[in-house]
């Protein structure tokens, strides 16, 4: 490979949408480069706050907790770990050692939650009976993850959530609601967003950053992660959103970045109205709900009729 674009050392990484080369140390800055700008360009932290930094043991989420704790230096905001225990047999007790270590190691501090404790089920038994509808095993898990995530960001006390959403993730997001029609969670996808239901922000540093390039990051930076995928993960329609975009970045360098930058048109012209996330108490457990019962004791309450408990 040509030599480093910056500091003439052995390259060891191709930009193909910018024709840089990076070595490994280059490479790394600017990651954490990158980090800093797309915090600062959207306000997503301030001074003195407490930030959680929900890190599920995967490559993503532990550089990004490397890489804020990094920025922190100056101790600016306060750094937690938030940690979901989705219950998934075989694999998950590896991910939440690889988070518990890192936390360990950088001297932050922990705080693990699980479907099992907030809700009464695993996530295996909750998908038990899932061949059973039309159902992804993703959407029923990000039912119960985001509120997860919220308990968890209510029990340590913090003011924003940080997640580790990738450039990726962003571009299959925003495609995903253009085929489903939902204008209203596009709105969601603004980087600046605040859902006045809930009391804590929930920001995405990462958002900027192709996913390839977070999982040379991790290796480079020698942070041991779980490489094997969550064996429910390739199910409905964002993996084949995926598929698609990887396939179309190929072939067109950049193309990420370009639906990043739609994506943030749009969210420009939508008006309050198309994008306001409006609640009201659920009638149930209280939390709020865009009306009567929120998503959360709907799905429970579903789970509850297939699940066989003791089994």
């Amino acid at each position: 490979m040509a030599v480093c674009s910056k500091c003439g050392g052995n390259g060891v990484y191709e930009r193909r949408y910018s024709g840089e080369v990076l070595c490994a140390n280059c490479f790394k800055a600017s990651i954490v480069e990158k980090t800093r700008r797309t915090i600062s360009r959207y306000g997503m932290v301030k001074f003195g706050e407490r930030l959680g930094v929900a890190v599920s043991g995967g490559k993503d989420s532990l550089s990004l907790l490397k890489v804020l704790d990094g920025l922190n230096q100056d101790s600016r905001f306060q750094l937690v770990a938030l940690t979901v225990d989705e219950g998934v047999r075989g694999y998950r007790e590896e991910s939440i050692a690889h988070a518990s270590d890192l936390t360990r190691q950088l001297n932050i501090e922990h705080v693990v939650v699980s479907y099992e404790g907030l809700f009464g089920f695993s996530l295996d038994k909750a998908l038990d009976w899932k061949d059973e509808r039309e159902i992804s095993s993703c959407s029923i898990c990000g039912v119960f993850r985001r509120r997860a995530i919220d308990e968890a960001a209510l029990k340590a006390k913090v003011n924003v959530v940080a997640t580790a959403h990738n450039l990726d993730d962003y571009a299959q997001t925003f495609l995903m609601n253009l085929l489903h029609g939902d204008v209203e969670r596009i709105g969601w996808l603004d980087p600046a967003y605040v859902d006045e239901s809930f009391p804590v922000r929930r920001v995405k540093p990462f958002m900027e950053i192709y996913e390839e390039e977070v999982a040379l990051y991790a290796y480079l930076s020698g942070i041991p992660f779980q490489s094997v995928s969550c064996p429910y993960m390739h199910e409905g329609l964002r993996g084949e959103v995926r598929d698609y975009l990887n396939e179309m970045e190929v072939k067109h360098p950049g193309m990420k970045n370009v639906l990043l930058k739609s994506s943030l048109s749009v969210v420009s012209r939508l008006s309050p109205a198309e994008t306001g996330h409006h609640s009201v108490p659920c009638i149930t457990c209280g939390k709020p709900s865009s009306g009567g019962t929120c998503n959360v004791c709907k799905m429970k309450e579903v789970v509850r009729q297939h699940v066989k408990y003791g089994e």
